[in-house]
């Protein structure tokens, strides 16, 4: 049995314990999965949207509600129900839409799609936006479903080791174990949505499942069929209590309302989320202890039992080193988990010594990280705008595909930020910084040059002049942290096996096609 009051307590104990980790990692999964979508509305909320019901408003990008509602015009045109939706009512629903939805959805993406079907316009944007249903499977069922298990994982090994590092949340692909993971999850999803349109069925089996990312994060290895099953028996006589549960966070929801989502970031989501994990930790603990159907595929005992020093070393030396790699870089982290004793090993290949953040770069590495960068951005913007608006677009006056505003921002992150790398809370807010400082003077010139700034955000709330917003301030503060972090040295790192005289050839081919773009461009502009 569990008492709400003592999970709860349980929970705040480990919010005070841990706060600034949990903190972090509640936010990565806000902003790179659907999870915590309200969470993140005060960074992206829109003041004002475009005209409906022509082909350039599904290219331009359009939002959820909009899509939603357009549908509904279509299904309803000819019914009683068909002048219901305008006004006020058409305002409101559209202010729930956006605020509780994000557009990373195949559900949106097959809204928009089915709305050409709707207005019966067959053009080369339908094939885009089919594709964008593909894109956002991909990434709901490899990265969001995954990262949603690995952030289960960091809550579970946080409760008894202070010290687990904001990146446990990236275990899987650490393991290179992510197919069997992500078809568990895939099938939660599917199974769930099917439920829903009973509606009733779709709260019980919702309770049911909710407890599979956990029992994931514990042993990715488990079968589809097992998961389900310890789930549901975990499950079991406490649906309705965890309901209870869930209803007793409605307040902190509405007060979270008044703030657009910022009170869910910096202490709701955590809180939840901690007293879901002490909720499973409970549940987990006495079905192991009952020695139930199935106990033994909860093999984590280390969640539970803290090795000491010695125990770890007797472990060590009788352990059997072809169990896995790790057993070969034998370390043991203070204060975090063992992680040579989980039940999965990653394959020898993908053991490797850490990447240098702090590394020192020649100046044929910074002559190529620029153009690699600046691709890279043109790459992420064309399949982020895929996505969410079913077309290929980068905002980039140039032809070819580099914005050379990620250039340019990452190399002066890692000439101004090196020497910071061990203070990631601080290379976050001059991330912040910099980037905006750097837009808005880009924009400012543009518009001073030509009349017309190169990206206009005076649609967003929080804008400063319309040449910068907080939600694309924060956004490309992550991005260069895993460029500072992860992506410059291991592009660095790839770039020095070239021989010199190929390092020399490629930056020379990249900035002459470059060089070429802008002249070509300016040429066509003038």
């Amino acid at each position: 049995m569990w008492k709400r009051k003592v999970i709860k307590k349980k929970a705040m104990a480990l919010m005070k314990q841990g706060y600034f980790r949990i903190l972090p990692v509640c936010f990565l999964i806000a902003m790179l999965t659907t999870a915590y979508s309200f969470s993140t509305t005060f960074l992206n909320l829109q003041i004002s949207s475009g005209s409906l019901g022509n082909d350039a408003a599904y290219v331009s990008g359009i939002p959820n509600s909009e899509a939603v509602l357009d549908m509904a015009v279509h299904l309803l045109e000819g019914t009683p129900l068909s002048g219901a939706l305008n006004g006020i009512l058409y305002d409101s629903l559209s202010m729930i839409i956006d605020l509780f939805s994000t557009n990373i959805s195949v559900f949106f993406s097959f809204i928009r799609t089915a709305n050409y079907f709707l207005t019966g316009e067959f053009s080369s944007a339908l094939i885009f936006s089919i594709v964008s249903i593909l894109f956002a499977l991909f990434y709901q069922v490899f990265i969001s479903n995954i990262l949603l298990i690995g952030e289960k994982r960091f809550f579970m090994e946080n409760r008894n080791y202070p010290q687990t590092a904001i990146s446990k949340i990236f275990f899987l692909y650490k393991l290179r174990y992510l197919r069997h993971p992500a078809w568990i999850m895939f099938s939660r999803t599917l199974f769930q949505s099917v439920w829903n349109l009973t509606i009733v069925g779709g709260i019980i089996k919702h309770y049911e499942y909710i407890l599979i990312p956990y029992i994931l994060a514990e042993n990715p290895k488990i079968s589809r069929k097992d998961a389900f099953f310890l789930s549901k028996q975990l499950m079991r006589r406490n649906k309705r209590k965890f309901f209870l549960l869930d209803l007793s966070f409605l307040g902190w929801h509405i007060l979270s309302l008044f703030t657009l989502g910022l009170l869910d970031l910096l202490f709701v989501n955590p809180y939840i989320t901690s007293c879901r994990t002490e909720l499973y930790a409970t549940l987990r603990r006495n079905y192991v202890l009952s020695r139930s159907a199935k106990y033994e595929e909860l093999n984590d005992s280390y969640l539970e039992h803290v090795p000491s020093d010695d125990e770890l070393l007797i472990i060590k030396a009788l352990y059997d080193d072809s169990q896995g790699p790790y057993t070969k870089i034998s370390y043991f982290a203070p204060e975090q988990y063992p992680v040579f004793l989980f039940s999965v090993q990653p394959p020898l290949k993908a053991v490797r010594s850490p990447l240098k953040a702090d590394r020192r770069y020649d100046l044929l590495s910074y002559l190529f990280l620029f153009p690699a960068f600046s691709i890279f951005g043109w790459v992420l913007e064309a399949v982020i705008n895929l996505i969410n608006r079913g077309v290929i677009q980068s905002h980039t006056p140039l032809y070819g595909p580099w914005i050379l505003l990620y250039g340019i921002y990452g190399i002066l992150i890692l000439f101004l930020l090196k020497r910071l790398i061990r203070k990631p809370v601080a290379v976050f807010l001059l991330n912040a910084l910099l980037y905006s400082l750097l837009e808005y003077f880009i924009n400012l010139g543009t518009e001073l040059a030509s009349g017309e700034g190169l990206r206009n955000y005076s649609e967003f709330l929080l804008n400063l002049d319309g040449k910068v917003y907080l939600g694309g301030t924060i956004a490309f503060a992550l991005i260069g942290c895993a460029f500072l972090y992860y992506l410059a040295p291991r592009w660095a790192d790839r770039y020095m096996k070239l021989g010199h005289s190929k390092r020399i050839l490629l930056c020379t081919v990249l900035y002459i096609l470059l060089i070429a773009d802008i002249v070509f461009s300016v040429c066509i502009s003038s």
